[in-house]
């Protein structure tokens, strides 16, 4: 592996993007594969794969070094982003699909108002919930733990 730390963060954002799907059948009963791509819901990919970065440096390099007190801010940033102004500009863009909605309906009852229909509505699910960002945390320190102690087996074989 070229960069056991980046290859872990990877998995950790893939691996939460995956679980959006089953965790979003469970909750709606409904199978929705576009949650593979998208932003948002549980688990929170960017908390997975900071913690799982944070986590495997801090075994690797052990929690006193410079890498895991870089990482753990980054990570810290990261989460903190994801819960605040992402999730604030997500709720931003519910009022404002919503205002349009309105405009959309009041132009329909007067005809002479000239009312340009947006092409497109504002992407909603910018941000998390905190438990969304703590079950992507979770999910990160187990991927980011067995990370190292696949690494480290394969050392001592």
């Amino acid at each position: 592996m070229l960069n056991r730390g980046l290859t872990t963060a990877l998995l950790g954002i893939g691996a939460a993007q995956l679980l959006k799907v089953p965790l979003h059948y469970v909750e709606t009963g409904q199978w929705d594969w576009k949650k593979t791509f998208g932003s948002g819901d549980m688990p929170s990919s960017h908390s997975s794969a900071v913690t799982s970065l944070t986590t495997y440096v801090g075994m690797k390099n052990g929690v006193s070094s410079m890498d895991f007190g870089i990482c753990s801010i980054f990570g810290l940033i990261v989460m903190y982003d994801a819960m605040g102004i992402r999730w604030q500009a997500g709720q931003t863009a519910i009022a404002v699909n919503d205002l349009y909605e309105q405009v959309e309906h009041f132009a329909d009852k007067h005809p002479d108002i000239n009312y340009k229909k947006q092409e497109k509505e504002l992407k909603e699910m910018l941000g998390h919930m905190p438990i969304e960002v703590v079950g992507g945390a979770v999910l990160g320190v187990a991927l980011g733990a067995l990370s190292y102690l696949l690494e480290s087996g394969k050392k001592k074989a």
